[in-house]
Protein backbone atom coordinates (compact mmCIF):
# COMPACT_ATOMS: atom_id res chain seq x y z
CA UNK A 1 0.00 0.00 0.00
CA UNK A 2 1.28 3.26 -0.84
CA UNK A 3 1.38 6.05 1.43
CA UNK A 4 -0.88 7.95 -0.19
CA UNK A 5 -3.42 4.92 0.41
CA UNK A 6 -2.43 4.93 4.20
CA UNK A 7 -3.34 8.57 4.71
CA UNK A 8 -6.80 8.06 2.82
CA UNK A 9 -7.62 5.10 4.94
CA UNK A 10 -6.44 6.81 8.41
CA UNK A 11 -8.37 9.82 7.20
CA UNK A 12 -11.65 8.10 6.45
CA UNK A 13 -11.22 5.96 9.80
CA UNK A 14 -10.73 9.36 11.95
CA UNK A 15 -14.00 11.15 10.13
CA UNK A 16 -15.94 7.95 10.99
CA UNK A 17 -14.99 8.67 14.77
CA UNK A 18 -15.68 11.87 14.82
CA UNK A 19 -19.12 11.24 13.37
CA UNK A 20 -19.57 8.70 15.68
CA UNK A 21 -18.96 10.66 18.81
CA UNK A 22 -21.23 13.65 17.19
CA UNK A 23 -24.07 11.58 17.24
CA UNK A 24 -24.03 10.07 20.72
CA UNK A 25 -23.72 13.05 22.17
CA UNK A 26 -26.86 14.17 21.66
CA UNK A 27 -27.97 11.11 23.12
CA UNK A 28 -26.22 11.95 26.52
CA UNK A 29 -27.45 15.00 26.23
CA UNK A 30 -31.10 13.61 26.71
CA UNK A 31 -30.72 11.50 29.56
CA UNK A 32 -30.53 14.83 31.74
CA UNK A 33 -29.09 14.78 35.25
CA UNK A 34 -29.14 11.90 37.69
CA UNK A 35 -30.17 12.30 41.23
CA UNK A 36 -27.69 11.48 43.56
CA UNK A 37 -29.94 10.20 46.01
CA UNK A 38 -33.28 9.23 46.29
CA UNK A 39 -35.69 10.99 48.66
CA UNK A 40 -39.21 9.35 49.41
CA UNK A 41 -42.36 11.70 48.38
CA UNK A 42 -45.03 12.30 50.92
CA UNK A 43 -49.12 10.71 50.13
CA UNK A 44 -52.22 10.39 51.72
CA UNK A 45 -54.53 7.36 51.59
CA UNK A 46 -57.43 8.32 49.80
CA UNK A 47 -60.53 6.38 51.33
CA UNK A 48 -61.85 4.10 48.75
CA UNK A 49 -59.36 3.55 46.50
CA UNK A 50 -55.99 2.40 45.94
CA UNK A 51 -55.11 5.61 45.03
CA UNK A 52 -52.79 8.21 47.32
CA UNK A 53 -52.97 12.43 47.44
CA UNK A 54 -48.89 13.73 46.70
CA UNK A 55 -48.36 16.55 48.90
CA UNK A 56 -46.71 19.61 47.51
CA UNK A 57 -46.92 22.03 50.50
CA UNK A 58 -48.78 22.38 54.28
CA UNK A 59 -50.52 25.79 54.76
CA UNK A 60 -52.28 26.22 58.41
CA UNK A 61 -54.27 29.26 59.67
CA UNK A 62 -53.19 30.96 63.02
CA UNK A 63 -56.08 31.74 65.38
CA UNK A 64 -59.14 30.84 63.42
CA UNK A 65 -61.61 30.26 65.95
CA UNK A 66 -62.82 33.36 68.18
CA UNK A 67 -62.36 31.90 71.72
CA UNK A 68 -59.07 30.43 70.80
CA UNK A 69 -57.80 33.87 69.32
CA UNK A 70 -58.76 35.20 72.25
CA UNK A 71 -56.93 32.34 74.59
CA UNK A 72 -53.41 33.11 72.71
CA UNK A 73 -54.14 37.07 73.27
CA UNK A 74 -55.59 38.17 69.88
CA UNK A 75 -58.39 40.37 68.94
CA UNK A 76 -60.76 38.45 66.41
CA UNK A 77 -62.57 41.35 65.58
CA UNK A 78 -59.53 43.25 63.85
CA UNK A 79 -56.83 40.54 63.03
CA UNK A 80 -57.09 39.53 58.82
CA UNK A 81 -55.47 36.00 58.86
CA UNK A 82 -52.43 34.96 59.07
CA UNK A 83 -50.48 31.50 57.59
CA UNK A 84 -47.24 29.61 58.23
CA UNK A 85 -46.08 26.24 56.84
CA UNK A 86 -45.24 22.80 57.99
CA UNK A 87 -42.30 20.93 55.96
CA UNK A 88 -44.36 18.73 53.51
CA UNK A 89 -42.03 15.29 55.36
CA UNK A 90 -43.82 16.48 58.77
CA UNK A 91 -47.24 14.28 57.79
CA UNK A 92 -48.06 11.09 60.29
CA UNK A 93 -50.97 9.61 58.45
CA UNK A 94 -53.08 7.78 60.60
CA UNK A 95 -55.32 5.03 59.37
CA UNK A 96 -59.04 4.27 60.43
CA UNK A 97 -59.40 2.12 63.53
CA UNK A 98 -55.82 1.97 64.29
CA UNK A 99 -54.32 4.43 67.53
CA UNK A 100 -51.00 5.37 65.66
CA UNK A 101 -48.22 5.71 67.94
CA UNK A 102 -46.90 9.50 68.37
CA UNK A 103 -43.56 10.07 69.60
CA UNK A 104 -43.09 13.47 72.31
CA UNK A 105 -40.58 15.25 70.30
CA UNK A 106 -37.37 16.25 71.66
CA UNK A 107 -36.44 20.14 73.15
CA UNK A 108 -40.11 20.57 74.76
CA UNK A 109 -41.55 20.14 77.82
CA UNK A 110 -45.05 21.73 77.07
CA UNK A 111 -46.30 19.59 73.94
CA UNK A 112 -50.03 20.92 72.60
CA UNK A 113 -52.73 19.35 70.83
CA UNK A 114 -54.78 21.47 68.57
CA UNK A 115 -57.51 19.55 66.45
CA UNK A 116 -58.31 20.68 62.90
CA UNK A 117 -60.06 19.95 59.82
CA UNK A 118 -57.48 19.94 56.93
CA UNK A 119 -58.74 20.52 52.96
CA UNK A 120 -56.97 19.36 50.19
CA UNK A 121 -56.61 20.76 47.01
CA UNK A 122 -56.75 19.19 43.42
CA UNK A 123 -56.05 22.82 41.26
CA UNK A 124 -55.33 26.29 42.03
CA UNK A 125 -54.17 29.58 41.07
CA UNK A 126 -53.76 33.21 42.34
CA UNK A 127 -56.16 35.65 43.24
CA UNK A 128 -58.95 32.81 43.54
CA UNK A 129 -62.43 34.32 44.43
CA UNK A 130 -63.90 33.25 47.54
CA UNK A 131 -66.88 31.68 45.41
CA UNK A 132 -64.76 29.79 43.57
CA UNK A 133 -62.56 28.96 46.27
CA UNK A 134 -64.35 25.59 46.72
CA UNK A 135 -63.97 24.49 43.16
CA UNK A 136 -60.02 23.66 44.40
CA UNK A 137 -60.97 21.32 46.88
CA UNK A 138 -60.47 17.79 46.16
CA UNK A 139 -61.24 16.57 49.98
CA UNK A 140 -60.97 16.60 53.64
CA UNK A 141 -59.18 14.79 56.23
CA UNK A 142 -58.93 14.95 60.37
CA UNK A 143 -55.72 16.55 61.34
CA UNK A 144 -53.77 17.45 64.52
CA UNK A 145 -51.25 20.60 64.19
CA UNK A 146 -49.12 19.06 66.97
CA UNK A 147 -47.07 22.26 68.30
CA UNK A 148 -43.84 22.61 71.12
CA UNK A 149 -45.74 25.32 72.97
CA UNK A 150 -43.12 26.34 75.01
CA UNK A 151 -40.40 27.03 71.84
CA UNK A 152 -42.94 28.91 69.93
CA UNK A 153 -44.08 31.16 73.09
CA UNK A 154 -40.47 31.54 73.77
CA UNK A 155 -39.09 32.75 69.66
CA UNK A 156 -42.44 34.75 69.15
CA UNK A 157 -41.26 36.37 72.80
CA UNK A 158 -38.25 36.95 71.14
CA UNK A 159 -39.72 38.62 68.03
CA UNK A 160 -38.17 35.65 65.82
CA UNK A 161 -40.03 33.08 63.45
CA UNK A 162 -41.66 30.47 66.01
CA UNK A 163 -40.76 27.56 63.43
CA UNK A 164 -39.20 25.70 65.57
CA UNK A 165 -42.43 25.47 67.95
CA UNK A 166 -44.30 24.23 64.70
CA UNK A 167 -42.81 22.29 62.34
CA UNK A 168 -40.72 19.51 63.09
CA UNK A 169 -40.91 15.78 62.53
CA UNK A 170 -44.95 14.02 63.01
CA UNK A 171 -45.95 17.69 63.74
CA UNK A 172 -48.53 16.83 60.79
CA UNK A 173 -50.94 14.28 61.70
CA UNK A 174 -53.84 13.77 59.86
CA UNK A 175 -56.35 10.65 58.85
CA UNK A 176 -57.07 9.57 55.39
CA UNK A 177 -58.32 11.57 52.31
CA UNK A 178 -62.57 11.51 51.72
CA UNK A 179 -63.10 12.59 48.37
CA UNK A 180 -65.54 15.94 48.51
CA UNK A 181 -67.53 14.20 46.19
CA UNK A 182 -68.56 11.85 48.65
CA UNK A 183 -68.76 13.59 51.76
CA UNK A 184 -69.67 17.70 50.44
CA UNK A 185 -68.17 20.50 51.78
CA UNK A 186 -67.16 21.02 55.84
CA UNK A 187 -68.71 24.60 56.41
CA UNK A 188 -70.42 23.48 60.12
CA UNK A 189 -69.90 20.61 62.21
CA UNK A 190 -69.13 19.66 65.82
CA UNK A 191 -65.17 19.23 65.99
CA UNK A 192 -63.71 17.71 69.25
CA UNK A 193 -60.77 16.29 70.71
CA UNK A 194 -60.56 14.03 74.15
CA UNK A 195 -57.39 13.14 76.20
CA UNK A 196 -57.49 10.11 77.74
CA UNK A 197 -61.43 9.83 77.88
CA UNK A 198 -61.98 13.41 78.61
CA UNK A 199 -63.21 16.62 76.32
CA UNK A 200 -61.21 19.40 75.91
CA UNK A 201 -61.71 21.10 72.56
CA UNK A 202 -65.49 20.98 71.41
CA UNK A 203 -66.40 23.31 69.05
CA UNK A 204 -68.27 23.77 65.57
CA UNK A 205 -66.77 24.36 61.95
CA UNK A 206 -69.11 27.43 61.83
CA UNK A 207 -67.22 28.95 64.70
CA UNK A 208 -64.04 29.64 62.13
CA UNK A 209 -63.47 33.09 61.84
CA UNK A 210 -62.57 32.58 57.82
CA UNK A 211 -64.32 29.74 56.34
CA UNK A 212 -62.46 27.26 54.36
CA UNK A 213 -63.09 28.91 50.68
CA UNK A 214 -62.05 32.53 52.30
CA UNK A 215 -58.76 30.45 53.68
CA UNK A 216 -58.31 29.30 49.83
CA UNK A 217 -58.73 33.09 48.61
CA UNK A 218 -56.67 34.54 51.05
CA UNK A 219 -54.13 32.55 50.56
CA UNK A 220 -54.06 32.52 46.68
CA UNK A 221 -52.86 36.34 47.31
CA UNK A 222 -49.79 35.28 48.68
CA UNK A 223 -49.04 32.19 46.97
CA UNK A 224 -49.79 30.66 43.99
CA UNK A 225 -51.87 27.62 44.80
CA UNK A 226 -51.03 24.06 43.48
CA UNK A 227 -52.53 20.67 43.27
CA UNK A 228 -51.17 18.50 46.17
CA UNK A 229 -51.58 21.91 48.94
CA UNK A 230 -53.18 20.92 51.74
CA UNK A 231 -54.34 23.64 54.81
CA UNK A 232 -54.96 22.89 58.13
CA UNK A 233 -58.06 25.33 58.95
CA UNK A 234 -57.36 26.03 62.90
CA UNK A 235 -58.38 25.07 65.90
CA UNK A 236 -60.97 25.58 68.26
CA UNK A 237 -60.61 26.72 72.46
CA UNK A 238 -59.05 24.94 74.76
CA UNK A 239 -55.30 23.47 73.32
CA UNK A 240 -53.48 21.99 75.88
CA UNK A 241 -50.30 20.06 77.22
CA UNK A 242 -50.06 16.23 76.90
CA UNK A 243 -47.56 13.70 77.71
CA UNK A 244 -46.16 10.29 77.39
CA UNK A 245 -49.23 7.81 77.83
CA UNK A 246 -52.01 10.40 76.93
CA UNK A 247 -54.15 8.82 74.14
CA UNK A 248 -55.92 11.48 72.27
CA UNK A 249 -59.39 11.60 70.66
CA UNK A 250 -60.31 13.27 67.90
CA UNK A 251 -64.06 13.85 65.95
CA UNK A 252 -65.28 15.63 63.52
CA UNK A 253 -69.07 15.14 62.16
CA UNK A 254 -68.86 13.55 58.59
CA UNK A 255 -65.68 11.94 59.11
CA UNK A 256 -64.27 8.93 61.13
CA UNK A 257 -62.11 8.89 64.07
CA UNK A 258 -58.85 9.55 64.86
CA UNK A 259 -56.52 8.90 67.60
CA UNK A 260 -52.97 8.63 68.71
CA UNK A 261 -51.00 7.71 71.84
CA UNK A 262 -48.10 9.76 72.86
CA UNK A 263 -44.93 7.73 73.12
Amino acid sequence: MTNIDRRAVIATGAAALAGAATQSTPTLAQAGPKHAFSVAATTIPIVGTNEVFPVRRIYCIGRNYAAHAIERGSDPNREPPFFFQKPTDAIQNVAIGQVADHPYPSLTKNYHHEVELVAALKSGGTNIPADKALDHVYGYALGLDMTRRDLQNEMAGLKKPWEIGKSFDHAAVLGPIHPAAKTGHFTKGAISLAVNGTVRQNSDLDKMIWSVAEQVSKLSEAFELKAGDIIYSGTPANVGPVVKGDVLLCKLDGLPDMSIKIV
